[in-house]
């Protein structure tokens, strides 16, 4: 199996070489950065699914982690939560220069709530990190 999964994970790897030498070859033309697009796009979502997909086969593996399961998908809620109510309570300005204006306020709000969840995601990957190796050299 993890063979397998290893060929599968060069394949993949593979692709996105080739459409990032395609994309650099051609400019960085619209054809490329589509496409590019649509490959970032199936593998996020492969990736969500895998996720979702290993975490259920754990839980019924292993019920004692369901505990934990529960309380990392309610932070992560919590935290998409609060970033979402953060950045609808105030407008932003973002320039928008193809068409001389500004970006309506729905567009800002998603664009701060996922920068303030990507700094959360940066920080508590740090963080987690850290810990991780300060708590392995005591052992």
């Amino acid at each position: 199996m993890k063979k397998i999964l290893n060929i599968l994970l060069g394949i993949l790897m593979a692709i996105t070489g080739v459409l990032l030498v395609y994309a650099i070859a051609t400019g960085g033309s619209e054809a490329a950065i589509s496409i590019n697009l649509i490959w970032g796009y199936f593998l996020f979502a492969v990736a969500i699914f895998t996720a979702l997909l290993c975490a259920v086969f754990g839980m019924i593996k292993s019920p004692k982690g369901i505990k934990g399961t529960i309380i990392s998908l309610a932070l992560i809620i919590i935290i998409v939560g609060v970033s979402y109510f953060y950045s609808a309570s105030h407008t932003i300005n973002i320039v928008d220069l193809q068409n001389n204006g500004f970006f309506g306020h729905t567009e800002t709000v998603i664009t701060e709530a996922s920068i303030l969840v990507t700094y959360v995601a940066f920080i508590a990957a740090f963080l987690t990190a850290i810990v991780t190796e300060i708590w392995g050299a005591f052992k």
